[in-house]
Formats: C-alpha cells, structure tokens, sequence
C-alpha cells in the first residue's frame, strides 16, 4: 500500500505526541496537530484557547450527533452550533494541509476529513501500563501526583467524545482503526519504527 497519511489518535498519557513529531522528523514529512487549531483560530480571529474550549463543550448525545452531522452534510454552516462550525473548519483545514502530499495529522478527527483519500493508514496509540503512562504524563506534563488520574480522565473523556459528536464512532472502537500501537509493550522506538515502514 501506498501510505500518504497517517491519522493518529492517542490516549493521554500515550506518548502519541511525541511519537508522530519524532516520526514526522525521521521521515522528513510535516507533522499537524495544534497547528490545525492555530491556522482555524487565526483564520477566524479568535484565540486558541477559545477554540480549545468550543472542542471540550461537544457532547457524546448521539441525538447532539445526529443534528450536528445532519446539518454539516446539508451544507448549511449557517445552522451550526460555534463547535459545529468550529469542527467543520477544522475538517476543512485537514483538506487543504493534504494538498500539499505526504502529512502525519494528530487527533481533530483527521481520518473523517481524509476518509475520501487514498492512502490514509489509521493510527490509535494507547498505553497498556498504568504505571508507564503515569510516569509519561509527569514527565511530560509536570502533573503532580495527587492529580495525574483525574487530567486523564479529564482529557481522554474529551477526545472521546469530541471524536463521537463529530463522527458518531467510539473513539475506542479498535475497528475503527487500521493499527493499534501500545506505547508500553513497543516503546517509542518500536511504535516509530512500525510507522515509519509504512512511509518508506
């Protein structure tokens, strides 16, 4: 298979982040993820953190769902909500990033806005080692202890259900994706080196 994308979704904690930035240098192919937010957040004159706060108000109400993706496919932009807008210009963003060829793209639910492309390899990075993923979100994040469990829970939840407003799938549905790389068992090395096969 030809590979031109990867759409990666990761659990918090997962090391996900730095997993693709490290692919994306090897590979010596652009890496998008807050970039996306920032380009929208700039197009739209708004700030990033308002953008940040439009994604954590989308709800998992398959009824919120089924309007939401109701009125995206009419067309009529008008009628959405500011996170329905919000999405959509993301969605749009993604579209116009993979003009320009070969991308790695992190969470903003990239494999909905490249499902037309061909190419596009789906990616769900998690952490089966509890202790290993806390001991990431400390060093990586600088969460005291007392709060670690509480930030991933937190932040899981709101990808979770950022990724079901806007595609109606659980984010954790395996099936969804086309490879599932656990950080703990492979390492950062190993889950880069899996991806990185796929671009060569």
């Amino acid at each position: 298979m030809n590979c031109n994308y990867i759409t990666i979704e990761r659990e918090y904690g997962s090391g996900g982040t730095k997993i693709a930035r490290r692919l994306a240098r090897e590979c010596q192919i652009p890496c998008y993820g807050e970039e996306i937010l920032e380009e929208v957040a700039k197009r739209k004159g708004i700030s990033v953190e308002r953008m940040q706060q439009y994604e954590e108000k989308a709800t998992n109400s398959f009824l919120y769902t089924l309007v939401m993706m109701g009125r995206a496919q009419a067309g009529n932009s008008d009628m959405l909500t500011d996170e329905g807008a919000i999405y959509l210009e993301e969605q749009t963003e993604i579209q116009r990033i993979a003009m320009d060829g070969k991308a790695i793209f992190l969470g903003h639910c990239a494999s909905e806005a490249l499902k037309e492309r061909k190419g596009v390899v789906k990616v769900f990075i998690r952490s089966g080692d509890s202790e290993e993923k806390h001991r990431r979100i400390a060093e990586d994040y600088g969460i005291e202890e007392k709060d670690i469990a509480a930030t991933q829970k937190f932040y899981d939840r709101k990808r979770a259900n950022y990724y079901r407003a806007n595609t109606s799938k659980n984010w954790k549905d395996f099936n969804n994706y086309d490879i599932v790389l656990d950080s703990a068992a492979l390492g950062t090395d190993g889950c880069v080196a899996v991806l990185k096969g796929l671009l060569a």
